[in-house]
């Protein structure tokens, strides 16, 4: 995906919200000649993904892979060096009794296949289970049917390999458990991860907090290209006049819409109706993020797998020390949290605190010694990933676009989605506003 070419005839263009895919339609723009004005109701940037006002913290344990290449690039342009912001490697999925699966440096596919006979875990007969259910996948050009569950797509699958790879890796990529989750997307994010080429897998882990991997890095960067940006403004109403699109009051030529689902459906509302309607029938699942801190513990890598059931809440716990931060900090994520959201954060993080003293004592997690720093609930963390989920599409009316992670596109709510989005945004509505053809744009 390139960014939007330099034009002639300059645009007033507003972007209403300053999350990953807001200032990723802002530097589209700003980059192809257009002057913009970006709103957020907010009081800092980075929306879902972001560096908490109070302690700092982030909002979630977030992480890239090497398939991110938009998210990579655009980090490039406004002056963040991923090789020094990310901690990369071969993906690996351990687990902390020392099972799991470690790729190697190389070509994807290769690197795969490599991991998967060499897993202790397994039996030959799972390995080539496996390895035949993804050649079929591959076959097929990692397409399934909408309707079709990841459980119905893996249910030849041994329960070893299901508990070792498949349900880790769905719940991580689509925050949602494989019962519920999409085939299709579920495919579509192997085939672009696993096997989308050499580092395609790779594991990027943020060595700084999110607020300086792309939010205040793109705000500084468009602020020192003029651009208008307003912290702290919630935009209120989004009308028509003619061939003005109106913000408040404010006239623009155009606006990309690229606040979450249900404010977007707020504004667009009274201008599309059927549009809204889509935005506000998706379902979000939550995400929690327990930060907890004891000095003598170091993993053997900084992320790892963790068992989890109705005791266990966390399934990833990443550590700290080994990515420049405070030695002994751990984040455990709880991703399709809303059950124990339901049963409190307290309870979750005291059943976190639980976990890690039965499954990490070996690496000097200490139960006494332990001590719990935060809890942090993003309750609309992402859309749950389901079969047959439809999304709003980018072109809501001539000069009216949206941007996010939950807009129409093939990839469940990741930062990359957003940033691609955002992107696609900005490359849309320049080419229609300088009237390009656009044959399934709608009416005002």
């Amino acid at each position: 995906m390139s960014l939007a070419a330099p034009t002639a005839r300059p645009l007033r263009l507003a972007v209403i919200g300053g999350g990953w895919a807001g200032l990723s339609a802002a530097v589209a723009a700003v980059e192809a000649g257009h002057r913009v004005s970006l709103f957020e109701m907010a009081r800092q940037w980075g929306g879902r993904a972001r560096s908490t006002a109070g302690s700092g913290l982030d909002n979630g344990q977030h992480i890239l892979i090497g398939a991110y290449r938009e998210t990579l690039a655009l980090m490039r342009r406004v002056g963040v060096d991923p090789a020094q912001a990310l901690h990369r490697r071969p993906l690996a999925l351990c687990w902390a009794d020392g099972r799991g699966l470690e790729l190697a440096a190389g070509p994807a596919a290769w690197a795969f296949t490599t991991a998967v006979l060499r897993c202790s875990a397994w039996s030959l007969a799972d390995k080539l289970r496996l390895l035949t259910a993804c050649g079929r996948w591959a076959a097929t050009g990692f397409r399934s049917d909408p309707d079709r569950t990841v459980d119905a797509l893996c249910a030849g699958l041994p329960a070893t390999v299901r508990q070792l790879l498949i349900d880790p890796l769905c719940v991580a990529a689509l925050n949602t458990p494989t019962r519920e989750a999409s085939a299709a997307i579920f495919l579509r994010v192997l085939r672009d991860g696993l096997f989308g080429g050499r580092g395609a897998c790779d594991l990027l882990l943020p060595r700084r907090p999110l607020r300086e991997l792309l939010p205040d890095p793109a705000a500084g960067w468009l602020a020192a290209r003029g651009a208008e940006l307003q912290l702290g403004r919630r935009v209120m109403a989004l009308t028509r006049d003619d061939a003005t699109w109106l913000v408040d009051g404010q006239p623009f030529d155009g606006a990309v819409v690229a606040c979450p689902a249900g404010e977007a459906a707020r504004l667009v509302r009274p201008i599309d109706p059927t549009w809204s309607a889509v935005a506000e029938g998706l379902r979000f699942e939550p995400i929690v993020t327990v930060y907890a801190r004891c000095e003598g513990t170091r993993l053997p890598l900084p992320m790892l797998a963790m068992p989890d059931d109705d005791r266990s809440p966390a399934q990833y716990v990443f550590d700290h020390g080994a990515l420049g931060g405070p030695a002994g900090r751990l984040a455990f994520v709880v991703s399709g949290a809303a059950p124990w959201v339901a049963r409190g954060l307290d309870v979750t993080a005291e059943a976190v605190r639980a976990q890690a003293a039965r499954e990490l004592g070996r690496w000097g997690w200490s139960a006494t010694e332990a001590r719990i720093e935060d809890v942090i609930a993003e309750r609309r963390a992402t859309f749950r990933s389901t079969p047959g989920l439809v999304r709003p599409p980018m072109r809501i009316a001539p000069g009216l676009v949206a941007a996010g992670d939950h807009v129409a596109g093939p990839y469940p709510a990741t930062l990359e989605g957003a940033v691609r989005a955002g992107i696609a945004a900005a490359v849309d509505i320049t080419s229609t506003m300088q009237n390009t053809a656009t044959p399934d744009s709608r009416p005002p």
